[in-house]
């Protein structure tokens, strides 16, 4: 009879806590990046879990953290150098699930250039955030950068408008080769090999939403990386549910990026020094990251990991 209650009351608080929608937005548009949400949602994992959810995507020119401050959804997945800035803001965040593991940030210089050598060298910038860390190696390493601003696209770059551009590895890294420029060891400068793997994509809420909804918060990030990790095993059935995404969204790409892209997503997952797709936020690089930042006046402040896990 105990059990028995034990079941009634759990399947009670499953079903109370599933009448509450999620909104759910990543931080860009619809593309592979964000393909284990996609898979949650279309194997019905969130579901399963007593959690409904929403995937709402931002416009490109709309960062995913103003419709979390507007309450236009109660999830979103952010860098962890953009939530760091945001909690020095004064907003607390709650980092749910990290997905990311290492840092995918590189800048590619045109005409086999040094990024390092190109002092004063006009660079593209995401419009929309994503550069902090950019923003520190120039100013550390006295390289003076100018920063131009981009929606998306590499066609700033590829015009031979910029000296430089920011890229993903699993986006626009991908887009220039496709544009048909070189990459070689020299133009290309990867900030996780240059004492720079701070972790990116997490999931994040707000603090007074997550302390409200727990159970709720605890249950979508169980089944988002049950989505992740189904995509590791199955990434060509993957792949099909994030090109149905896409083509929903209209979004301007091809099966080919988006292959490559989730490829590499899903090995900047895997830890560099354990070797397994661990989805937790380590302490080092947010110490890391915390102090780049504030001493190069990014942050008024050191923001904490116990300020940015879920259990305080």
């Amino acid at each position: 009879m105990r059990n028995l209650v034990a079941t009634i009351l759990c399947l009670f608080a499953i079903t109370a806590g599933a009448q509450e929608e999620i909104v759910f937005t990543p931080q860009w548009t619809a593309q592979a990046q964000f393909a284990g949400y996609y898979v949650a949602e279309a194997k019905g994992f969130y579901r399963e879990a007593g959690v409904k959810v929403r995937i709402e995507h931002p416009l490109a020119t709309q960062p995913a953290m103003t419709r979390l401050r507007n309450n236009k959804c109660q999830a979103t997945t952010l860098q962890l150098c953009q939530a760091m800035e945001i909690v020095d803001d004064g907003i607390p965040l709650v980092n749910i699930l990290q997905t990311s593991m290492n840092n995918a940030m590189v800048i590619v210089s045109a005409r086999d250039k040094d990024p390092l050598t190109q002092k004063g060298a006009r660079v593209g910038i995401w419009s929309a955030g994503f550069g902090q860390l950019a923003i520190c190696m120039s100013i550390q390493d006295h390289l003076n950068y100018e920063w131009v601003r981009f929606a998306q696209n590499v066609n700033l770059f590829v015009a031979g408008a910029l000296d430089a551009t920011l890229a993903m590895s699993y986006n626009e890294y991908y887009q220039l080769v496709q544009a048909g420029i070189k990459m070689t060891d020299k133009n290309v400068y990867r900030f996780c090999d240059h004492g720079y793997n701070v972790q990116e994509d997490g999931v994040y809420m707000t603090r007074d939403y997550y302390e409200k909804h727990r159970q709720q918060a605890h249950r979508f990030a169980q089944a988002s990386r049950k989505g992740w990790e189904w995509a590791a095993k199955h990434p060509q059935e993957a792949l099909d549910i994030v090109m149905q995404y896409v083509d929903r969204d209209r979004i301007a790409t091809n099966r080919t990026l988006q292959r490559l892209m989730l490829e590499e997503i899903l090995r900047l997952q895997v830890d560099r020094e354990s070797k397994k797709r661990e989805f937790r936020l380590r302490p080092d690089m947010v110490r890391q990251a915390s102090r780049l930042m504030k001493s190069n006046m990014m942050l008024s402040r050191e923001v904490t990991y116990e300020e940015l896990i879920s259990e305080k």
